[in-house]
């Protein structure tokens, strides 16, 4: 896909975010319709798919630009923590957690898969060609797919991380931020594309999904009991518990990373397993999700009858939107040989998770949410979660944290193995 401008065609953030109002508008609006072109379509293509797809081709065709918007950043970090604070609002903890112990297993599964899919996937590329996987110092190629795996167990701060430690060339690292995002939504859009096959998928896996439907029922009948016609108070008091929300947690992880990383050299130490304790963006997330989780034991959870999920999956699509202009589909091929491990290390993910997802009966929903924990973190765990079920979302939201907790950890281990594979 030529671009056909050479510069940027809009520059101005108010317009972009026009523009991908129109595109997000234009896709609930079509998606809705139940006959016709669109409904065949939307049954083979799923919805969020677009949501990624229609803001990453006003990119590749120069219309609009990433590099110079800010719209990534405010809504990772305005809208973000607010869809946190507002889609675990009505959480029930005891639901959850009889949900039992297979959503973890999947979960670390998945960690597992990210950290020896790295290295024998460079040793896989290195048979047929071994330029691809070298490098020397800090041009070496296993340095730059470190960050990498910092994304994809934990998330952006992992990756940042990771950066820092290896110290890969940053002219080079914008070819690993693209192996990053154009592996992840295609990985992404197959995992989408099996959620309508559910039930297909859960009796080849013998799953035992009855955990899963009574909390689907319980929360559902919660909300119908609490459901009433929302009122602009409804809405302002929603707005006011969210965006506090996001301000408390603003305030407190810029502290409490400040104060970590000045206390403990463990943590100032971007070598060791305590980095992410020193990153503002995970404390930011940790403490949203945990205000959500506190007003749920409050009369606050009964602001889902207002439809505080609801907003809060608004705000997520939106930083779908922002996160798909981040892929610039004229640059898929510019490096295949780097894209092509990108694919075998996704693909030996997806493996293990379905051989592990088959021994112990898991039901995909586990499998697919398990995965995104890793490989998409806060901002796409909860949208998969979604899909299946809006009662599921916060299943998505805490397993998406717990992988900001293991990734700077099992970035590491990988990076090492990667290292070894790439001297073999």
């Amino acid at each position: 896909m030529p671009y056909l401008f050479a510069q940027p065609l809009i520059t101005n953030d108010t317009v972009v975010f026009g523009l991908l109002a129109l595109c997000l508008g234009f896709i609930f609006y079509t998606s809705s319709l139940k006959t016709g072109f669109w409904s065949k379509f939307y049954s083979i293509v799923p919805a969020v798919l677009m949501c990624y797809l229609l803001p990453a081709i006003l990119t590749s065709t120069g219309i609009v630009s990433d590099e110079i918007s800010n719209l990534y950043f405010m809504a990772s970090r305005y809208l973000l923590p607010a869809a946190l604070v507002l889609m675990t609002l009505s959480i029930d903890i005891k639901a959850i957690s009889n949900l039992g112990s297979k959503a973890i297993i999947m979960f670390l599964t998945g960690s597992a898969g990210i950290i020896i899919g790295g290295p024998i996937a460079i040793l896989i590329v290195s048979i047929f060609s071994p330029d691809t996987v070298g490098g020397n110092d800090f041009d070496a190629i296993w340095r730059g797919l470190s960050t990498i795996a910092g994304s994809w167990i934990g998330g952006g701060a992992n990756q940042a991380a990771m950066l820092e430690i290896f110290q890969y060339n940053p002219e080079k690292y914008g070819g690993m931020v693209l192996i990053d995002i154009v592996v992840a939504n295609v990985w992404m859009a197959i995992v989408l594309l099996g959620v309508g096959k559910t039930k297909q998928i859960d009796k080849w896996l013998k799953a035992d999904t009855s955990a899963i439907e009574t909390l689907k029922i319980k929360v559902t009948e919660f909300t119908e009991k609490i459901t009433r016609v929302p009122t602009l108070n409804d809405y302002m008091i929603t707005l006011s518990l969210a965006f506090s929300a996001v301000g408390i947690a603003h305030f407190f992880g810029d502290h409490i990373s400040s104060f970590l990383t000045t206390t403990f050299d463990s943590v100032n130490d971007q070598k060791s397993f305590l980095s992410f304790l020193g990153s503002a963006f995970f404390w930011m997330v940790v403490i949203a999700t945990g205000l959500g989780i506190a007003l749920s034991f409050t009369k606050a959870k009964n602001y889902e009858g207002a439809g505080a999920s609801k907003i809060g999956g608004m705000f997520i699509y939106i930083l779908v939107a922002t996160i798909g202009m981040k892929m610039d589909l004229n640059k898929v091929l510019e490096n295949p040989g780097l894209i092509a491990v990108g694919f075998i290390w996704i693909a030996i993910h997806a493996g293990l998770m379905i051989l592990v997802a088959k021994l112990i009966k898991a039901p995909y929903f586990f499998l697919a949410v398990g995965s995104q924990a890793n490989v998409g973190g806060a901002a796409s765990a909860p949208v998969v979660a979604a899909e299946f079920h809006p009662s599921l979302t916060s299943v998505g939201v805490l397993l998406a944290v717990l992988g900001y907790v293991v990734g700077t950890g099992g970035a590491l281990l990988c990076a090492y193995l990667m290292e070894v594979a790439s001297t073999l």
